[in-house]
């Protein structure tokens, strides 16, 4: 006698797919859906080379130190980028969503919530290293910029990429909550990151902050970001123009793989799939 779905006439339920399948699927959605926001693309993802292709521009042999305004602005600007498409990205991204009530509506499907959260990383990866390569690729092929020469470098360069997008991702994500509405998201997430660019060596030198200011920068991602790109693209000889006159990759990867945590933890506390407003 047969048991199971034949005994009772039924058929067996469909298998839903796998997270990661299901995650893929989404973070395709999400690269599609944002390729077709020409604004999200120059202000998020091109941004950073338009200011790139400004300084080497505009302020070409204005530096004592006879260094190149590329040279001298290509690392800030790579940490910028990154920060731009991962904390920015979904932070306003996210709020948005939530506002807009799609992550309540997701949230009411079958779809796993690790799936939505694997959809997001992969944007951000792509997002990332599309954004390193723009910016590598506009230095090097139009102002002859110099990029990292030995491997050494080009490994601090990939994991100050991955711990720094991680951290700036996770807290992102935690932001997000903080904005009651859309429209709110702007002035939770772009005006802290538009402060941040100032006091964390992207454009203006970290000899030139005063003390309260680096302390300050100091508690965020960015600042070790940069710093940890500043001795990836720089000579070892610009070590001394840092605050302790060295490049302390130490305290880079000790502060990044904090603020994963951080973010992480943050994020696990924070995140909503409904609005304030909604309860």
């Amino acid at each position: 006698m047969s048991t199971g779905t034949a005994a009772t006439g039924g058929t067996a339920p469909a298998r839903l797919p796998g997270v990661l399948r299901l995650g893929l699927s989404r973070g395709w959605l999400e690269i599609r859906a944002f390729a077709r926001e020409w604004e999200g693309i120059v202000f998020t993802f091109a941004l950073p080379s338009l200011i790139l292709i400004l300084f080497a521009v505009v302020f070409d042999g204005m530096f004592d130190t006879a260094m190149p305004a590329v040279d001298y602005y290509l690392p800030g600007l790579v940490a910028m980028g990154l920060m731009s498409v991962s904390f920015q990205n979904l932070g306003t991204e996210i709020a948005i969503e939530r506002d807009h009530e799609g992550l309540r509506r997701l949230r009411g499907t079958p779809m796993p919530p690790g799936a939505y959260f694997a959809g997001k990383t992969v944007l951000v990866a792509f997002l990332a290293l599309g954004q390193l390569v723009l910016m590598l690729g506009v230095g090097a092929l139009f102002f002859d910029a110099r990029l990292p020469s030995d491997p050494a470098s080009w490994a601090t360069v990939a994991w100050v990429f991955v711990l720094g997008t991680v951290a700036c991702s996770l807290l992102g994500v935690a932001t997000s909550s903080l904005a009651r509405s859309a429209q709110a998201a702007s002035a939770v997430v772009v005006v802290p990151f538009l402060v941040l660019q100032f006091v964390s060596g992207v454009f203006v030198p970290v000899t030139a902050l005063p003390d309260w200011v680096l302390y300050v920068a100091s508690l965020f991602p960015l600042l070790w970001m940069a710093q940890g790109m500043r001795a990836a693209f720089y000579p070892d000889v610009m070590a001394a123009f840092e605050p302790s006159g060295a490049w302390d990759l130490h305290m880079v990867a000790l502060a990044l793989g904090a603020w994963c945590v951080v973010g992480l933890v943050l994020t696990l506390l924070t995140f909503r799939w409904k609005t304030r407003k909604d309860g």
